[in-house]
């Protein structure tokens, strides 16, 4: 079985709650383990970026943030560059309020949040799951098949429709595993 849970979580809660031989994991971009590769913030490299044929990406956080359209600011290439995991994030305090998210590097079609997240973001971490974590996948797998894996994130919302927060990208990496994605 695999849950998810807040990275600030208290380790002692989470065994209380989860069992004393849970196993926890985190998969963000402070991962001390080759499980910073579930990260979307890890650069890869080679991820396509959706409906931009022939154009890649470091990271999936790269393309989300790279195809992000603010009030006083287009589209941003140089996100898909970008191997740092540092830097990464365009925010509202700097380029206004986002618009949208540019559907792929030419379209001048801007896509809703939600819908920026279906046609994007999803697919774009699945194709990295699929394709660059692979060793990890399978990892977490085995691993759920006999102890309860608590998968640390900063966002918990496992709704993919939900967009009143962000979505949790070691949600989507349970959904995968558990054939959901």
């Amino acid at each position: 079985m695999i849950v998810i849970a807040n990275k600030r979580s208290k380790q002692e809660n989470l065994l209380k709650k989860y069992g004393t031989d849970a196993v926890i994991i985190d998969v963000t971009s402070k991962a001390q383990d080759d499980m910073v590769r579930l990260s979307p913030f890890y650069p890869h490299g080679g991820i396509p970026v959706p409906f931009s044929p022939g154009c890649t990406a470091m990271s999936v956080e790269g393309i989300w943030q790279g195809l992000k359209v603010f009030e006083t600011c287009g589209v941003d290439l140089a996100m898909f560059r970008n191997a740092t995991m540092k830097n990464i994030k365009r925010t509202v305090r700097r380029f206004g309020r986002p618009l949208g998210h540019q559907k792929g590097v030419r379209s001048t079609t801007l896509l809703s949040y939600l819908d920026a997240r279906m046609l994007i973001y999803v697919p774009a971490y699945k194709w990295m799951l699929e394709n660059k974590a692979q060793e990890q996948v399978q990892k977490l797998r085995s691993l759920s098949e006999n102890r309860v894996v608590v998968l640390l994130d900063y966002n918990t919302n496992e709704d993919i429709a939900d967009p009143s927060t962000p979505l949790s990208h070691a949600a989507m990496v349970k959904a995968y595993i558990e054939g959901k994605l």
